[in-house]
């Protein structure tokens, strides 16, 4: 096992690759850049293994995209993705796909050392997904039914307005209960409230 922590970043900006390279580089990591997913998919038997910062848009193949093809072949390389537009949508699907975390630009230096760490432990412990989900359960105890019913909605990708209208409450008690799960499940932000979603199963169908 190599000690050496590789990240890959995949942006079509030459600027964002070329900053998240240095900061990655200067903090310890090993970088190597791709211009599109497109480039990576064709080598991606080739590459070493690592971490992979995916930008969400690209010309060709959409990081989802490239994300979906990473899952269909079978690549266990641990996602974050990247995205200039802080869209829940995207976000849920990328975290359903399987994504670490999602980060919107412009990001701080230490959130990002953070979600690659997180990633990284990924590795270091793939094949406990039983125990997440066990863990995850037993987090989501602390809620109560109406809290749960929101993060439902929040793991299917719906805005606050849409589960307000489905439960029948208004639009600020949901963002009540979204405050007061987070705090229950000792989050900071709402990709990591999507993990334990996902683990525990929810937001399917």
């Amino acid at each position: 096992m190599t000690t050496r922590k590789l990240v890959h970043i995949i942006d079509d900006e030459d600027a964002i690759r070329r900053s998240a390279s240095f900061m990655l580089k200067t903090s310890g990591y090993t970088v190597e850049t791709w211009s599109n997913g497109v480039a990576f998919l064709k080598e991606v038997r080739h590459v070493e293994e690592g971490c992979i910062l995916l930008d969400v848009r690209m010309p060709e193949m959409d990081g989802l995209e490239v994300q979906q093809a990473l899952n269909e072949r079978g690549i266990t390389m641990p996602v974050i993705v990247l995205t200039g537009h802080g869209d829940v949508t995207i976000a849920v699907r990328a975290m359903k796909g399987g994504a670490v975390d999602f980060l919107e630009k412009p990001f701080e230096k230490a959130v990002l050392l953070s979600a690659i760490e997180a990633a990284f432990g990924r590795l270091a412990s793939a094949g406990s997904q039983a125990a997440r989900a066990a863990e995850a359960e037993v987090v989501l105890g602390a809620l109560t039914p109406r809290e749960r019913d929101v993060l439902e909605g929040l793991a299917k990708g719906l805005p606050n307005k849409t589960i307000a209208y489905d439960l029948g409450i208004s639009p600020r008690t949901v963002e009540v209960h979204r405050a007061n799960l987070m705090s229950k499940l000792e989050v900071r932000s709402l990709s990591d409230a999507l993990r334990i979603a996902f683990a525990a199963g929810m937001g399917g169908g």
